[in-house]
Order: C-alpha cells, then sequence, then structure tokens
C-alpha cells in the first residue's frame, strides 16, 4: 500500500511539473502512424498536454504509405475533441493497407476524412501553419522517417510564404525534436527506412536548433502494457491500439521520448551532449562526430527508465485512473 502511495505521489509529482513549470508550446506532429504503436501513445500524449494548455497542436503531418494512416490519426484527434486538427500527407505516394491497427480503428471511430485524398498536401500543410505562426515559435517533432520533412526545406514560395522551404523554417521554428538515430552511432529505422536520402539531406542542411531522441533511449523506456489497460477505458482508440499491436504485452516508447523531452523544460530526465554534430551516411545510418558545438545535440540517459515510462504512461492515459 506505501508502494502505491509512492507510486501515485511521484506521476502526479513528475507530470504536473510538466505541467506548471511549460510554457504554452506550438507543435507540428509528423508521424509514421502505421507499423509501431509507439506513435499512437505519442499522438495520446499531445492531447493530455493540449488539455492542460501545454501544446497547441497546430497540425499532424502523416508520413506513411499506410492507406489508413490518416483517417486513424483523424479519428485519435476526433476522440479527444479536436477533430478540427489539419493533417497532412505526401500526395501521389503509393498506398498499402500493413498496419496492426489503423483500418480497425479507421473503422471503429468516428472521424471525417474518408481516405488520405481528403488530406492536405503535407508540404502545403506545414507551409500554411508555419507562415501564420510567430517567429522562432513553433516546434517540430518527427517520429518517423523525414521524407516531409525533406520536401519542406526543398520548398519553394507560394501562396502562403515568399520565403523558401529552409528560410521559413529558420524564421519559424524554434527547434525540432526528433526520433531518429542511434548514439554514438548505429543505424535506426527512422533514419534508413525506407528513405535515407532524405534524412541524410534533412540531417545536413536543417537551419535551427534539433534534438535527437536516439533509439537506445525510447528502448529501456517500457510503456503500453497493464497500467494503460486497467487506466483507460476501452472505448478509447489509444486502449483499442495496443490491445491489437500487441495485447498490453508493453512496447518500447521511441516516440513519447521525444515529445517529452520537446515539452518538458527539465533536465531531469536526460542529459545532452552538444559537443559535435550527427553525421548521416547514404544508407541511413549515423555517428557522432565529435567537435565544436553545432546545432546538433542527442539525449543521454540520466533517469532510470522505469520511472521515465511511468510519467510517460501516465501522460498517454490523461490522468484518468481510477486508483488517482
Amino acid at each position: 500500500m506505501i508502494m502505491r502511495i509512492r507510486f501515485i505521489a511521484l506521476l502526479y509529482f513528475c507530470v504536473f511539473s510538466i505541467i506548471s513549470n511549460a510554457q504554452s508550446y506550438k507543435v507540428i506532429l509528423d508521424t509514421d502512424i502505421d507499423s509501431d504503436v509507439d506513435d499512437v501513445g505519442a499522438l495520446a500524449m499531445l492531447h493530455t498536454l493540449a488539455d492542460y494548455e501545454v501544446v497547441d497542436i497546430l497540425g499532424v503531418i502523416v508520413t506513411s504509405d499506410d492507406q489508413y494512416a490518416a483517417q486513424c490519426t483523424d479519428a485519435i484527434n476526433h476522440y479527444f475533441k479536436r477533430g478540427n486538427i489539419p493533417i497532412g500527407v505526401e500526395k501521389g505516394v503509393t498506398l498499402t493497407s500493413f498496419s496492426k491497427y489503423t483500418k480497425e480503428i479507421s473503422e471503429e471511430f468516428n472521424h471525417t476524412l474518408t481516405s488520405s485524398d481528403d488530406a492536405e498536401d503535407a508540404t502545403s500543410l506545414y507551409r500554411r501553419l508555419l507562415s501564420t505562426q510567430s517567429d522562432s515559435s513553433v516546434i517540430i517533432i518527427t517520429i518517423g522517417h523525414l521524407t516531409n520533412l525533406r520536401n519542406l526545406i526543398e520548398s519553394k514560395a507560394d501562396e502562403y510564404s515568399d520565403l523558401s522551404g529552409i528560410d521559413l523554417v529558420k524564421k519559424k521554428v524554434k527547434f525540432w525534436s526528433c526520433m531518429g538515430g542511434m548514439f554514438p552511432e548505429g543505424k535506426e529505422a527512422n533514419f534508413y527506412r525506407p528513405d535515407p536520402e532524405s534524412t541524410k539531406i534533412v540531417v545536413e542542411n536543417w537551419p535551427v536548433r534539433v534534438v535527437f531522441a536516439g533509439w537506445e533511449i525510447g528502448n529501456e523506456i517500457i510503456t503500453g502494457a497493464d497500467y494503460l489497460k486497467k487506466s483507460l477505458p476501452k472505448d478509447s482508440p489509444v486502449w483499442r491500439a495496443y490491445q491489437l499491436y500487441n495485447n498490453f504485452q508493453g512496447r518500447q516508447s521511441w516516440d513519447q521520448a521525444s515529445i517529452l523531452y520537446a515539452v518538458s523544460n527539465s533536465e531531469d530526465y536526460w542529459g545532452l551532449n552538444e559537443e559535435g554534430r550527427c553525421v548521416v551516411m547514404p544508407d541511413g545510418s549515423n555517428t557522432w562526430e565529435n567537435g565544436e558545438r553545432s546545432n546538433h545535440s542527442y539525449l543521454i540517459q540520466k533517469m532510470n527508465p522505469n520511472e521515465v515510462a511511468k510519467i510517460i504512461d501516465a501522460l498517454m492515459v490523461g490522468f484518468y485512473s481510477a486508483d488517482f
């Protein structure tokens, strides 16, 4: 009983420290919400943070070739009563159905997108959203491969802005939180699959600060198990996605780590290596090149991953728990 009280107290202390200390962040999420379920958990975290006015979700870019990814995203947004969040997709991509959960979520939960064809073009949406924001005010969080981010930085002036994509980012983006790579070196899926060329181009040309949450960070943070199963209502698309994915066996929290870092303002969770820069090879593998400070840095484990997992689980369930 004492341990249970301490557990709940830790959750309240850590989660509410985020809420009380954070400013309101303007966020664009870029997600490959298809093959893994941590994307669903990450989106749920953002909605919880939006409920407490920690973030304003400007839009969601779906970087995926899954046929139902955009509709699944829209269904989750509708469930959290933010069905007006615009969704962008890369147009002209051949779509297939391969996800363990996107089709079911899009069929079982209300949404307005009938297909990816109804979603906005990702590059145009990026440019439209950025052009309307204050300078240096937007955080871009990527939890998938970087095709659409490349398309943004290579974009030209349009009806939304006279600036090139790279200059628009330089003017409007505060920093980029990227789930990708392995540090100090390795080969991670978001970097090499399916578009390593875009990874290399974006990492080499990104004009403002970027913080990488490498594979090794989220790999030790296990969430989405019994706590989520017991704490969420069964009519939640988050509950359903984790059930469909692996029936609440727990899953690494690669994507959620990049969300938590972006909005926490806390040095308790991770340290940073800021001495050097990330170098991406043509095959998508990467290495950290030590040297002078650049606009690149990556997360280093600090807090016990089990404790970080409790914070992430609490944010994914929106504090809804009969035990609280």
